[in-house]
């Protein structure tokens, strides 16, 4: 599964680049919650909350169903 998320992370990180941020995985736990962290001009941003459960999140849990959350940290 770890494989498909790195996919998917690599499909949503030229938007995040193109606005200056970034995300780099952590890790994915026992209850299928993905930690990421947000770098760049993302790492500070007042959005970046949203850009994580509406853009990041959806983007993840559409693609790998098992997926139970996405967190920054």
């Amino acid at each position: 599964m770890i494989e498909k998320v790195l996919k998917v992370l690599e499909r949503v990180r030229p938007g995040l680049q193109a606005d200056g941020g970034d995300l780099e995985f952590v890790k994915l736990d026992e209850n299928n919650v993905l930690y990421i962290h947000l770098t760049g001009a993302c790492g500070g941003c007042p959005m970046s909350t949203i850009t994580l459960k509406q853009g990041i999140e959806r983007i993840v849990k559409s693609e790998v169903p098992d997926i139970t959350a996405v967190e920054a940290i």
